[in-house]
C-alpha cells in the first residue's frame, strides 16, 4: 500500500527472535502489536526486561523462536487514534526482514516510473541485542549477503546508535548510513560504555562534534525528530538541516503524522486526538527548512501535499 501510495522507500524496524530470525516490529516488546498476550500457552513468558535503561513488561521477541512467533497475529499499536486500521486486527502476521526483501526485489523486477523503492533499515537497540548475544550487526549482514542485498543501491542502514552502523560497515554492508537522532537523552551505545558521561545526543550535534562523528562512522545523512525542527507553535529552525548540509549530509526527519495527537501544538484542530489536524501547513513548515525527506505513516498525504520531488537539495 505504502509503495502504490506514492512511498520512496520503506521503513521497517529490525529485532531478533530467539534463533536469530530478523523479524520487522516497532519494538522487541510485543503486547501492543501481536496477539502474543492472548495466547495461554505464552503466559509464562511475560517479563520485565531493562531495555536501554528504561524497564519494560511485556512479551519479548528474543524470548520466542520463529516457529512460535509465526503463528501470532498482528494488531494496530495505536488503535485509540486508528480505529479504522485496528478493524483490521488479526488479518496478517508478522513479516521477516527476509519477506520485505523479497516483496522489495519483485517490485523492482516489475519497474515503475518513479523508479526502484528504497530500503531504510532501522537497526532497534543493537546493544541490548548484543548483550543477550544476538549481534544485531551480524545477522542483518547475514540476511543481506543471502539475498544480494549487501551492495545494493536502493539499501539504507539507520540506527539511534552510531557504533552499529560502522559495525555493518566492517562487516561488508555499503549501504547509506544514517544516524538517528532525539532531541534529548544519549544514544545507548554511549551510556552502556560511558554511563552518565556519555555524550548526548545533543552534544554530538554541535559543528565540531557532528562533522568527527560523520566522518568516524562515515555518516551520508542524519535523521532528527520532528520537534528538532518545528516548535510547539509551529515556528521552524533551518539551523540543523544548514549545519549538515554545509559537511555534506543528507537530512530527514520523522515522523509525519496528520492525527492531533502528533502535530504541533499550533496545528491542533480540535481536542479530538484521533481527529486531524493542520498536517498539510506543518508538513509545508518543516519541507521549508530544507530537509531531504520525511518520514511519514500516510505518504499518499505527503505526495498529495508537496508532489513528487518536492524535498530535497537535488530534486
Amino acid at each position: 500500500m505504502a509503495v502504490a501510495q506514492g512511498a520512496d522507500a520503506i521503513e521497517p524496524d529490525i529485532v531478533s527472535t530467539r534463533d536469530g530470525v530478523l523479524i520487522l516490529r516497532h519494538e522487541n516488546e510485543i503486547s501492543g502489536t501481536t496477539d502474543v498476550a492472548d495466547h495461554a500457552s505464552f503466559a509464562d513468558r511475560r517479563t520485565t526486561k531493562e531495555i536501554d535503561g528504561v524497564a519494560v513488561t511485556g512479551w519479548f521477541t528474543e524470548d520466542f523462536t520463529w516457529a512460535e512467533l509465526e503463528g501470532l497475529r498482528i494488531r494496530e499499536r495505536l488503535p485509540h487514534l486508528r480505529p479504522a486500521s485496528a478493524a483490521h486486527d488479526g488479518e496478517g502476521r508478522i513479516q521477516r526482514l527476509a519477506d520485505l526483501l523479497a516483496i522489495l526485489d519483485e517490485d523492482d523486477a516489475r519497474g515503475r516510473p518513479a523508479g526502484p523503492v528504497g530500503l531504510v533499515a532501522e537497526i532497534k537497540h543493537a546493544t541490548y541485542f548484543a548483550s543477550v548475544g544476538l549481534p544485531l550487526d551480524e545477522l542483518v549482514a547475514a540476511e543481506y549477503a543471502r539475498a544480494g542485498w549487501s551492495d545494493d543501491p536502493r539499501l539504507t542502514v539507520e540506527s539511534f546508535e552510531s557504533s552499529v552502523l560502522m559495525e555493518l560497515g566492517d562487516r561488508g554492508v555499503s549501504g547509506r548510513r544514517v544516524y538517528l537522532l532525539e532531541k534529548a537523552g544519549a544514544p545507548f551505545d554511549l551510556v552502556a560504555r560511558d554511563g552518565s558521561a556519555a555524550t548526548t545526543y545533543r552534544e554530538q550535534l554541535e559543528p565540531a562534534a557532528l562533522a568527527d562523528l560523520a566522518r568516524r562512522a562515515g555518516l551520508d545523512g542524519i535523521s532528527l525528530d520532528k520537534k528538532m525542527l518545528i516548535d510547539g507553535a509551529g515556528v521552524a529552525d533551518p539551523a540543523l538541516v544548514d549545519r549538515a548540509h554545509a559537511l555534506g549530509l543528507d537530512v530527514f526527519t520523522w515522523t509525519l503524522r496528520p492525527e492531533n495527537a502528533f502535530v504541533s501544538r499550533a496545528f491542533r484542530t480540535s481536542g479530538d486526538k484521533a481527529e486531524r489536524g493542520d498536517w498539510r501547513t506543518e508538513l509545508e513548515r518543516v519541507a521549508a527548512t530544507g530537509v531531504d525527506g520525511v518520514f511519514a505513516d500516510y505518504p499518499d498525504l505527503v505526495v498529495e501535499a508537496l508532489g513528487r520531488d518536492a524535498l530535497g537539495r537535488d530534486s
